[in-house]
């Protein structure tokens, strides 16, 4: 009889925790499940699929409630990657409709409305999926609500052909699609996240690399105004194109053949589609709708590297005609919001580690035995200099320079960083201090305490290997940045170092230095991309050659193509062609 009882109890109070768990939402019942001391909403839809014909329409509110339950392919269609985080064997994987978002929310809620985090993740807004990101511990920690989401990328995200928006109206005749999606995603938290605690007058969004690309963008987006109250953009940027250049660029570029115009020409001539003079456009159109999302996506599956497509584009419904960059600085374009905007030290690392240029593999210490090569610097003076120049334009065009236009159009709550940590192991098949350093997206797993992101271990370990240090960093970067959606500000550190505002009096830029505890420190200067360029001609560790390469990126990547109004002697001694020749030969998977 007692079992009986204890067991009758144990139900009762099981069913009551299971039902409190249970939410009712603009798009049905949703349950949530206890994982890593928090609760966890998966899958929710958010809006229409975009499938049939709504492939390149604006997001549609979802019009029926539905089932809402766990689902294993949920990611929208890219190109396999390792660095997406999707494996596969064919040239694409995902599907049409991924136009789904997930809730963290602490186990137990107050009364209280908690403040809510809205996540935009990166991959060049060509791959990447909201699953990889994993904020549990930061919920527990802090007390905050965290949304993370889906958003259709790539041709599917961005594309600007008149075969589309000439027959459409309205917002239908965006090409920023994807977007639109986030847009969307954040009007259904804002309409619902009451119902999980959250505080819908208190919402931040933030992202990392092209997740920091789309807050800004959404700064600069009247549909977006009044759906988010703070905004963080990590190691963002700020390119974007005309729908004109998007479609057709009028200058040969490395996007030049992923242009839509190039790619329907080249699907045309596969599928023998004769079109006629009058009735070319509708032909088209009645084409790019019926063909199957792998036929389309085949189109790009050329690629032999991560070459930027036409993504963002100034179409005067999303995005304003004047631009991205340009828009920052309109008080009638902005929405203003205390923001925080930041870059690593080591941004292109990364990259630089994985080119032939640099490195090379050596085989005859482990690897003679476990077919284990190591990696090698073969060129570190040159190798240490690429990223520093590099790394440094990303800060400037990436992160000061949309501060600053921020500030001109009357923002005064701004904030800035330089994620430095790189306490990474070395270890006989690499020196991962070395060659990673602090580079693009390697924060990630500090800000949520989760090294799961760069493959579990043991290569977690070797790259984040347990230490006061990490911790310590990891303590910090959580603090600031749950309090400053708390509160707008980020505070101080546990160590008493107060972040700063990022301009001073006399015009300076303040920005914090995040790392172990002796080196977190706030800093100032004052520098500009043709200052730096002006540096680099007189670099003493690169060839005149790879100078002329390195004033091209600095001056086309992470922002608009500036590379003709650079303001430096080296112009006139390099050849762009050259140059791009350069990064072509020698690059390896990725470019560098």
């Amino acid at each position: 009889m007692k079992l009986f009882i204890i067991l009758t109890i144990s139900t009762f109070f099981l069913n009551i925790v299971y039902a409190s768990n249970q939410i009712s939402t603009s798009s049905g019942l949703v349950n949530g499940s206890l994982k890593k001391g928090v609760v966890l909403y998966e899958d929710i839809p958010y809006a229409e699929p975009p499938i049939g014909e709504l492939r390149w329409k604006a997001t549609r509110k979802l019009s029926n409630p539905t089932n809402i339950s766990p689902k294993n392919d949920n990611f929208c269609i890219q190109r396999p990657s390792n660095l997406g985080g999707v494996d596969g064997e064919d040239f694409f994987v995902g599907t049409e409709d991924c136009l789904y978002l997930d809730i963290f929310t602490p186990k137990k809620i107050d009364k209280a409305k908690l403040p809510v985090m809205f996540w935009i993740h990166g991959g060049g807004n060509t791959s990447g999926l909201k699953d990889l990101y994993d904020f549990s511990k930061v919920v527990a920690k802090h007390k905050v609500i965290v949304v993370r989401i889906n958003y259709r990328l790539g041709p599917f995200g961005w594309f600007s052909h008149p075969a589309i928006q000439n027959y459409q109206t309205g917002d239908d005749k965006t090409s920023n699609f994807g977007t639109l999606d986030i847009i969307m995603a954040l009007r259904w938290v804002k309409d619902n996240i009451d119902s999980f605690g959250g505080d819908s007058n208190n919402i931040t969004i933030f992202g990392e690399s092209a997740g920091g690309h789309n807050v800004l963008s959404l700064l600069v987006s009247n549909k977006a105004k009044g759906l988010f109250h703070k905004a963080i953009s990590m190691s963002g940027y700020t390119t974007s194109l005309s729908q004109e250049d998007a479609y057709k660029q009028r200058e040969p570029s490395s996007t030049s053949k992923y242009t839509s115009y190039e790619v329907v020409e080249k699907l045309k001539e596969k599928n023998n589609f004769y079109i006629s003079n009058n009735e070319s456009l509708l032909q088209e159109r009645e084409l790019l709708l019926s063909i199957s999302a792998k036929d389309f996506f085949e189109m790009y599956s050329d690629r032999d590297s991560y070459d930027e497509l036409p993504l963002l584009t100034n179409d005067g419904i999303v995005i304003p005609k004047i631009g991205l960059k340009q828009a920052l600085s309109k008080k009638e374009h902005v929405n203003i919001v205390p923001t925080i905007a930041g870059s690593n030290r080591d941004e292109v690392k990364l990259w630089l580690s994985t080119a032939r240029y640099f490195v090379d593999l050596d085989y005859s210490v482990i690897g003679s035995i476990l077919d284990i090569p190591r990696v090698v610097l073969t060129n570190e003076a040159s190798f240490e200099a690429f990223n520093f120049y590099r790394s440094s334009a990303w800060k400037i065009r990436g992160v000061d320079n949309p501060l600053k236009s921020l500030a001109i159009a009357g923002n005064t709550e701004l904030y800035s960083y330089r994620y430095d940590w790189d306490d990474h192991r070395r270890f006989v098949i690499a020196d991962f201090k070395k060659l990673i350093g602090a580079a693009h997206a390697t924060e990630i797993p500090i800000l949520t305490g989760n090294n799961d992101l760069v493959g579990g271990y043991p290569l977690s370990d070797l790259i984040y290997p347990p230490s006061f240090s990490k911790r310590f960093t990891s303590k910090n970067m959580m603090r600031f940045w749950t309090s400053f959606a708390k509160y707008g500000s980020p505070g101080e550190s546990t160590n008493s170092v107060k972040w700063e505002k990022y301009l001073s009096e006399d015009g300076s830029q303040n920005y914090l230095i995040i790392d172990k505890r002796k080196n977190l420190k706030m800093m100032s200067e004052s520098i500009s991309l043709d200052l730096l360029a002006t540096k680099l001609f007189n670099e003493k560790s690169l060839q005149m050659l790879e100078k002329c390469v390195v004033l091209l990126q600095i001056y086309t990547y992470v922002g608009d193509d500036l590379y003709n109004e650079a303001d430096s002697d080296l112009l006139s001694e390099c050849s762009r062609e050259d140059s791009e020749n350069f990064i072509k030969n020698n690059a390896s998977f990725i470019e560098f």
